[in-house]
């Protein structure tokens, strides 16, 4: 009975960072082209117009990628953790995955109510001298979310990853 049980929570640890691993990998990539690009200075100086409202969801803003994906990340990798914690050999990976999950949230939740209500959603756009301060901030605590959204999710190859099927191995 335990061994099914057993079975059945890496079962469950596994398809939970599979959920983690898509979106943080949704995550990365969104966080990389958005500092590529540069796309903080053009929402940050871009003017409100009908067709482009400064606004959380409107058009150009980078909420309407990351809204539908980014709000599981950080409660599948703990869910991960707590499913998978009794295996002293995933342990370690499964922290380092909710760690960096969770620091990315709190980095991300720090930018949605500190920065971006002034630098992106004011009226009108800042001048120069209010909105350069806020573009190093916001770069500042990007890389953090970058670092962290980098972060390797899985084992490495070799290593005891109860999760894993076991291999055989020919003589």
């Amino acid at each position: 009975m335990e061994q099914i049980s057993s079975g059945r929570r890496d079962l469950l640890a596994d398809r939970l960072l599979g959920v983690a691993e898509f979106s943080h990998a949704h995550w990365f990539f969104g966080n990389l082209y958005e500092a590529l690009v540069k796309i903080p200075h053009r929402v940050a100086a871009s003017e409100a117009s009908r067709e482009l409202p400064r606004s959380p969801f409107g058009a150009g803003s980078p909420g309407r990628y990351y809204a539908a994906i980014a709000p599981i990340n950080a409660p599948a990798a703990i869910a991960a953790l707590v499913a998978g914690c009794p295996h002293a050999s995933s342990r370690v990976w499964l922290i380092v995955a909710a760690a960096s999950s969770t620091t990315g949230a709190a980095a991300t939740a720090y930018l949605l109510r500190s920065i971006n209500p002034d630098l992106f959603f004011s009226p009108q756009p800042l001048s120069e001298m209010r909105r350069e301060p806020l573009l190093k901030r916001w770069y500042r605590v990007h890389a953090l979310r970058l670092t962290a959204s980098a972060v390797p999710r899985r084992h490495p190859p070799g290593t005891d990853n109860p999760a894993q099927k076991p291999r055989i191995r020919l003589p």
